[in-house]
């Protein structure tokens, strides 16, 4: 079959994850409970932070940028599938595709830096609690987010690039629900072996990193952590780090089981799944996470609703 450039591919067909017309119905109105919960709940985190003072510090200014990388990243994938599922389409056309592809891993990694970054807050935080304000500096805070957003759009564009120069014959259908490298890479015609090498020498670079300052950024804490002399203090320290450490298990355990279900598994309902917990559930779980276990946060909600509550009366 002679193969065809990609320019010239007008379209992709999505296959989602069920064909029957009942379990449509049911998924499009779970997913889109799924996502306003998460573009809710992260624009609660949002407006808190930006409205109370006293979250004004680097841990909710980073968590702040998390959340905006939550909704972003949610919305790179799911209101298309929730059009598709609508309008009974499977559709995508070539430049949607190529997009959702760069704003997927521009968010992503987004997510994943920004994980980092609030490890080493809470680094400082911790093992040097002396000189937190002056490390942790309103400059330093808004370069570190800078830097994440630039590192983001260099991993987002180099998957851009490889999925750009890929061609394909006849068969565009896509065994998932949104365009998803390593799935387009299995659909190409030409030599896919460099191009897989590259895509997971991409994803070991910019993901490994980050889990590299959180792991060691942990290994630090927890040294410090149990040098402390009283059991109290000791549950005071680590509870600072609670929320954040949850959100980390959480996202890098949904997301290492996609990444590796769609590197060794050709079974691609098992890939699905693994990635709707990845980039659906992890976002919309996030603002639950900080706001059921910081009590600033609990504090920061309850002086938000009192506030309407009395412009209301």
């Amino acid at each position: 079959m002679e193969p065809q450039n990609l320019t010239v591919v007008l379209e992709f067909l999505l296959l989602g994850l069920s064909d029957d017309p009942e379990m449509q119905s049911m998924l499009f109105g779970i997913f889109l409970l799924i996502y306003l919960i998460t573009v809710l709940g992260n624009l609660l985190i949002i407006l808190m932070v930006s409205s109370d003072s006293h979250l004004h510090n680097p841990m909710y200014f980073f968590l702040s940028n998390l959340s905006w990388a939550d909704i972003g990243f949610s919305s790179t994938t799911i209101p298309k599938m929730l059009v598709n599922i609508q309008i009974h389409s499977k559709s995508i056309t070539y430049a949607g595709c190529l997009t959702q592809v760069s704003f997927f891993f521009f968010f992503g990694c987004l997510d994943n830096i920004l994980l980092a970054v609030m490890a080493y807050d809470r680094l400082v935080a911790i093992c040097h609690p002396l000189y937190y304000p002056v490390i942790m500096n309103p400059h330093l805070c808004a370069l570190l987010v800078m830097v994440s957003n630039s590192i983001s759009l260099l991993e987002s564009q180099s998957h851009y690039l490889i999925v750009s120069q890929l061609t394909f014959c006849t068969d565009v259908e896509i065994p998932h629900f949104f365009c998803d490298p390593p799935q387009l890479i299995k659909l190409a015609c030409d030599n896919i072996s460099t191009n897989n090498i590259l895509i997971y020498l991409i994803g070991a670079v910019f993901g490994g990193i980050p889990i590299s300052v959180i792991l060691y950024s942990y290994t630090c804490i927890i040294s410090t952590i149990l040098r402390v002399p009283s059991t109290s203090g000791k549950y005071k320290a680590f509870s600072t780090c609670c929320s954040h450490l949850s959100i980390v298990c959480l996202f890098y355990g949904t997301g290492l089981g996609a990444y590796f279900s769609s590197a060794i598994s050709h079974a691609h309902r098992e890939v699905m799944i693994a990635s709707v917990m990845y980039t659906m559930v992890t976002p919309m779980l996030n603002p639950f996470v900080y706001s059921l276990r910081n009590r600033d946060i609990k504090k920061a909600l309850g002086r938000l609703l009192s506030k309407k509550l009395n412009i209301s009366t």
